[in-house]
């Protein structure tokens, strides 16, 4: 578990949907330093189903070092968020931080999605996030080190998440497009980032969503928890980012992400967005347990990761070697466009090597960005990385020496694929 540094004392958090799951678990990772909380969520009186109120979250808030104010808010409603707002302002003398958590979802394709549910979606997510930053920045400016936080993925364009539950997407990307615009906005004053799990994590809702043994192919909240902590004690120049929990905590030196895992060893569910072989939410589904309802095409049906671009980094994973990382010494990321477009990454530089999708876990020395029809052709030696480099096909950016070594790895793969 990443410790805690005290990083956080003093400072007021405003986190919506703050009773339970992942909001809760930040919130109480933060008062473990002394935070001052505000609750900002719905539940005042206890769910049937739902564990948790925003008392009883303030409660353990406060037994956990915290100071609390539970208030309840309707993140669609103007003005229950503006009083929460002032409210903290009276109570704790301004905002530091705001964790906008609060979300609601619902997989189902367009003919199967009501137009309240859509609503709902794009007024919690969309429209939530925009107004409870819009009402909390003036209070940000004020602070010596403000954060916002967003619960959201990073903007994957491809297809295969829009095409079972576009307006959940819609609604997801929504909460992005805030990070992606207000940290150009606010950069220098304001650090806007995103958080996102690469694996699934225990929450109510996931246990609604996926069934009873969905448990043990999940990560506890306390990863998020963890990752959140890490970003929101970095200065404001970290700004802009679409963290993954994974990443930044092997970043802060966490090796034994195991620690996480609600069943140490067992399969974990990949989250969605990050391109992580979806057809797997299905397979991992039925093999432990889960409910079926990701099946049928009701979320997701068709394989990102089974398509050329995972097959060329299955390729590439089979001639990693200590020879070739020693060689290289560099860490490559690719940015993809085009059919199967997505992010990659080969690690040249530590310990045996790794590649995979998604970010590198560690800064990259050359980033890539080109069509993924073309990144085939060049690793199959169809295409010069030069004459792809000269006619704009390939965009480099980075140590350009080497990138040039790449070409040794191209040129290991030319029999194999």
């Amino acid at each position: 578990m990443l410790q805690n540094t005290g990083k956080l004392a003093g400072c007021t958090l405003f986190v919506t949907g703050a009773s339970r799951g992942i909001g809760k678990a930040i919130a109480l990772k933060a008062a473990k330093d002394g935070a001052n909380i505000v609750v900002a969520a719905k539940t005042a009186e206890a769910h049937p189903k739902l564990p948790g109120t925003i008392f009883t979250t303030a409660a353990e808030i406060e037994a956990a070092g915290g100071r609390a104010l539970p208030c309840v808010v309707d993140v669609r409603d103007e003005k229950q968020i503006g009083d929460a707002v002032e409210k903290a302002v009276q109570t704790f003398g301004g905002i530091d931080i705001l964790v906008n958590n609060a979300s609601a979802i619902n997989l189902t394709g367009t003919l199967d999605t009501p137009m309240k549910k859509v609503d709902l979606m794009l007024g919690i997510n969309l429209r939530g996030t925009y107004l409870t930053s819009k009402l909390c920045i003036p209070h940000l400016l004020k602070s010596r080190n403000p954060h916002i936080l967003n619960l959201s993925p990073p903007l994957n364009l491809n297809p295969i998440w829009f095409k079972n539950h576009t307006a959940y997407t819609m609604a997801k990307y929504g909460m992005s497009m805030c990070v992606l615009g207000m940290a150009e906005e606010f950069r220098g004053s304001i650090a806007v980032n995103a958080l996102w799990p690469k694996t699934a994590i225990e929450t109510a809702a996931m246990n609604m969503l996926g069934g009873s043994g969905i448990g043990k192919q999940c990560r506890t909240v306390d990863i998020m928890a963890d990752a959140a902590y890490a970003i929101l004690s970095k200065p404001t120049s970290f700004t802009g980012n679409f963290v993954i929990d994974e990443n930044i905590l092997k970043n802060e030196g966490i090796k034994d992400l195991d620690i996480y895992a609600v069943e140490p060893g067992h399969p974990l569910l990949p989250d969605f967005f990050l391109d992580e072989v979806p057809d797997n939410l299905v397979k991992h589904m039925e093999d432990h347990g889960g409910s079926p309802v990701f099946k049928g095409g009701k979320t997701v049906a068709d394989s990102a990761g089974s398509g050329p671009i995972a097959e060329t980094f299955s390729v590439i994973k089979g001639i990693l070697s200590p020879d070739v990382v020693k060689s290289t010494q560099g860490v490559y990321k690719f940015d993809l466009s085009g059919e199967h477009a997505g992010t990659w990454y080969i690690d040249l530089k530590n310990a045996a090597g790794s590649a995979g999708s998604g970010e590198p876990p560690v800064k990259p020395d050359v980033v890539m960005n080109m069509d993924s029809a073309d990144f085939i052709k060049m690793f199959a030696g169809k295409l010069k990385p030069t004459m792809a480099f000269m006619s704009g096909k390939l965009k480099i950016k980075g140590d350009m020496a080497l990138a040039i070594k790449m070409e040794k790895m191209m040129a290991l793969m030319k029999p194999k694929l």
